[in-house]
């Protein structure tokens, strides 16, 4: 017989596999991405919802600074900066370990965490005598850069986690 005349068709090679319908594999680490995604999120909201009392502390720092700058004197400087570190502080430690502390205690308290002691023996302990005197007694001596610098890294700086 003629190869012509045999009733033969092309040969037809399958059809590609697909991506649809997905292995259960797949749907298996689709769901543990979207599972470790919703964890990330989660951990990153309650962190920016803990350092919201921070950033709102570091923004009244600037508007305190800026009051400075226009003229306000400098014992009205050290009674807001006082003021702050006092809410700033009560909304990281327990009340109870902070709403008593007073004088050398209170700023003593205020350098746990930080390297040096900026508040106990450093240009911090102003703040003890400063917003109670009389605005009219004088400029005292005081470096406000200095000053606002280190309230600006108690407040930067977490607050060491306290001893069992």
């Amino acid at each position: 017989m003629d190869s012509q005349q045999i009733p033969l068709r092309d040969l037809h090679l399958p059809e590609m596999i697909g991506w649809w319908p997905l292995a259960p594999g797949w749907w298996l680490l689709i769901g543990l991405a979207l599972f470790g995604l919703f964890l990330m999120l989660r951990h990153n909201w309650r962190r920016w919802r803990h350092n919201a009392p921070r950033r709102l502390a570091l923004r009244e720092l600037k508007r305190v600074r800026s009051e400075y700058d226009r003229g306000v004197d400098t014992v009205n400087l050290a009674v807001q900066l006082s003021e702050l570190l006092r809410r700033a502080m009560l909304a990281y430690a327990p009340r109870s370990e902070v709403a008593g502390l007073t004088g050398a205690n209170w700023l003593a308290w205020l350098d746990r965490g930080l390297e040096e002691q900026p508040f106990s023996k450093g240009p911090g302990q102003i703040l003890l005598s400063l917003p109670y005197q009389q605005p009219d007694q004088g400029e005292p001596e005081l470096d406000i850069d200095e000053l606002t610098e280190v309230v600006s890294k108690r407040l930067h700086t977490p607050l060491p986690e306290a001893a069992p």
